[in-house]
């Protein structure tokens, strides 16, 4: 056995610095029919480069709530101008239309307007998804929330989606996958 032998128990440690004698190893490179790595997250470990299923379930679910809530929209602008037309007498006497007299529009034009600016908003989370940071998922989650409580009251029954829909993008946003996703370096 001679010293450059690499079976030799009195030879050379592996994987010491080059130098004192040794010979100096060849790195793998990528192209020379080695595998590329992929990229090294925070922690050693890959980086998150697709979308959870979870996580893009969360941004379908966001998108059904938009359309939810355009729908709201266009329901409390038609009944406020169906209101309106009453209360003006451009409507039949009849005593359906008499019964809408005693309801107030403003309330209402303020029910349409609160709905779309929350649909706007949900918009926008929904467009945070690919590019956001932790900050866009406590919002989303915060919004989840809010979103489920109020659609609770007043709307029990047709709020029942709404709500159910707003829990789950809540839980899928806070879990561990939704963690992860917004909070992956972005290079």
């Amino acid at each position: 056995m001679s010293f450059g032998d690499p079976n030799n128990p009195y030879g050379p440690p592996q994987g010491q610095q080059p130098g004192y004698g040794y010979p100096q190893q060849q790195q793998p490179q990528a192209g020379y029919g080695y595998p590329v790595a992929p990229p090294a997250g925070p922690y050693g470990g890959p980086v998150m480069t697709t979308m959870p299923s979870s996580v893009s379930a969360a941004r379908v679910m966001l998108w059904v709530i938009v359309g939810l809530q355009l729908l709201g929209v266009a329901l409390f602008a038609f009944s406020a101008a169906t209101i309106q037309a009453a209360k003006n007498g451009k409507l039949d006497n009849d005593a359906a239309f008499e019964a809408l007299k005693n309801y107030s529009t403003g309330a209402l034009w303020g029910f349409t307007v609160f709905a779309l600016a929350w649909a706007v908003f949900a918009i926008v989370l929904a467009l945070k998804f690919n590019s956001g940071g932790n900050g866009a998922r406590i919002t989303i989650l915060v919004f989840g929330i809010i979103t489920a409580v109020l659609g609770i009251y007043p709307f029990i029954i047709v709020g029942l989606v709404h709500t159910v829909l707003a829990i789950l993008v809540a839980v899928f946003v806070g879990n561990a996958n939704g963690n992860a996703w917004f909070n992956r370096p972005r290079y």
